[in-house]
């Protein structure tokens, strides 16, 4: 392998500039301390790197410099929680016409029931904020910044069962091995923090543990892009991140040594052989070595004030709640992390809606509206975007027994709710309608693919033009057919 052939594998610039993208020259492997050829990497001239740096240049001025992704796992109800149905209640336990089906592709969950009989939610639903917007009796936190929220309720996908659709939701295609959305932002606008990970992952772990989903780390790959880009997963138990401190009577000092000895080792395969994963390899240990001095003091919420830990809720303190955990995004966030992911499970709700629901919500409500004023309280709820949603919605016939007070929901792939806020997004929106039924979409419709063009908008990028040459192919977060931006939810 040649030197410019091993220059095209290892370097972002090189990528970049090739194919003509003003983005490149600016989004360097910052994490790198040397390149494969022993030489610091020079950074453009007059663009600032490290925490604090201004973002790279990019297609459009970036409206949003960080991102934490809320993914409720298994499919919330829209119907139960934003997309407001009362005409639902005149159809009580009346089976879903087929004029509204169309013959729409069911799950083998609920193909073989006799009936589809209507399920209307349960729950109250009141106006809020100055936008109006219907929202469950659930919420009442959230419900206080309904303004901040953009509201999505034309949400669709074609994947109907929780693999293909968590995957195609993470990284714009159902077939697993390609880079999810926080890989291509840590591959196009690289680190604002040498001393932690551009990409972070946590799961947090729900109240209610009926019917929890695997999560597997294939959701946070890099796919064909450099490991490096790869989501770190955070732990909510024990150390943060395995491995992190030195074995019981390894200093600091021989860990020191230890790793230059392998990073020269690693430099000689690399200029011998060509490989990136070996650049990668070097780059984990340096990073691994840096945090261990970054992530204890990020993990101690013993620096936190009292108002903001109250902001939260109750369960702030409590390791692996998705109070804790949102209050660590924005911990993260503060400190320079581009991009944090945070999983949340047991929204798969086949049944006992009257149970779960309302544990789903009280893990969330509070600390949505806790985390939207805390980013506010620190100048930092215009840069970060937030994001929320599932892979897909649920039906609005019910899942076994059906009474007034409990039920359970299939999935749905042809409408759900999303909403953003912060970062450039259009707070007080509400884009799209379902039908009476919330089963199919009569206005606005947004595909997937058209969310991630619209996120990687707010980023300063433009989906088209934010390509990576893979397979004979120029591989695109949002894949070869056509994806449009939403204007109506930009700020």
């Amino acid at each position: 392998m040649t030197r410019s052939e091993l220059a095209l594998n290892l370097t972002r610039r090189h990528f970049f500039a090739s194919s003509g993208l003003s983005l490149g020259s600016a989004a360097l492997a910052s994490l790198l301390q040397q390149d494969a050829w022993g030489k610091a990497p020079v950074p453009p001239q007059g663009v600032p790197t490290g925490f604090g740096a201004a973002l790279p240049r990019t297609h459009f001025a970036p409206k949003a410099k960080n991102v934490i992704y809320l993914h409720m796992v298994g499919g919330p109800s829209q119907m139960d929680l934003y997309d407001y149905k009362p005409q639902m209640n005149d159809y009580y336990d009346k089976d879903l016409p087929e004029t509204i089906r169309k013959g729409q592709r069911l799950t083998t969950m609920t193909s073989g029931q006799a009936r589809f009989p209507i399920a209307p939610s349960m729950y109250k639903f009141q106006q809020q904020g100055q936008c109006g917007m219907w929202m469950t009796e659930l919420l009442p936190w959230t419900a206080k910044v309904a303004d901040d929220l953009c509201f999505i309720r034309s949400m669709h996908t074609e994947a109907i069962n929780h693999e293909p659709a968590i995957t195609f939701m993470q990284t714009g295609n159902q077939v697993t091995g390609r880079p999810c959305m926080g890989a291509w932002t840590s591959y196009g606008l690289g680190s604002l923090n040498q001393n932690l990970p551009t990409f972070v992952v946590m799961v947090a772990t729900p109240t209610n543990q009926e019917q929890v989903q695997a999560i597997s780390a294939r959701l946070w790959q890099s796919g064909f892009l450099s490991g490096e880009h790869a989501g770190v997963s955070f732990r909510s138990a024990g150390d943060p991140i395995l491995f992190i401190n030195n074995p019981p009577g390894v200093s600091s000092e021989v860990r020191r040594t230890t790793l230059n000895g392998l990073k020269a080792l690693n430099e000689l395969t690399a200029n011998r052989f060509g490989d990136p994963e070996t650049t990668t390899r070097i780059q984990q240990y340096e990073m691994a070595y840096r945090m261990q001095t970054s992530v204890p003091d990020l993990v101690d919420l013993r620096t936190e004030k009292k108002s903001t830990l109250e902001l939260y809720g109750k369960d702030v303190t409590k390791n692996g709640s998705l109070a804790n955990t949102m209050l660590l995004a924005r911990r993260l966030v503060e400190k320079g992390v581009r991009f944090v992911q945070v999983y949340h499970n047991n929204w798969d709700h086949h049944g006992n809606m009257a149970k779960r629901m309302p544990f789903q919500c009280q893990d969330l409500d509070q600390p949505t509206y806790g985390l939207i004023q805390d980013l506010k309280n620190r100048g930092m709820f215009d840069d970060t975007l937030i994001i929320w949603g599932g892979e897909f919605g649920r039906t609005i016939y019910t899942q076994g027994k059906l009474s007034r007070t409990n039920y359970g929901r299939d999935h749905h792939p042809r409408c759900f709710t999303m909403w953003m806020a912060g970062g450039g997004s259009k707070g007080g929106t509400i884009y799209g309608e379902t039908d009476d039924f919330s089963y199919n979409i009569v206005k606005d419709p947004v595909h997937i693919h058209d969310f991630h063009a619209t996120v990687l908008r707010l980023l300063g990028i433009d989906h088209e033009r934010f390509t990576y040459r893979f397979q004979g192919l120029d591989q695109k977060l949002t894949g070869v057919e056509p994806a449009t931006v939403i204007d109506a939810l930009i700020s």
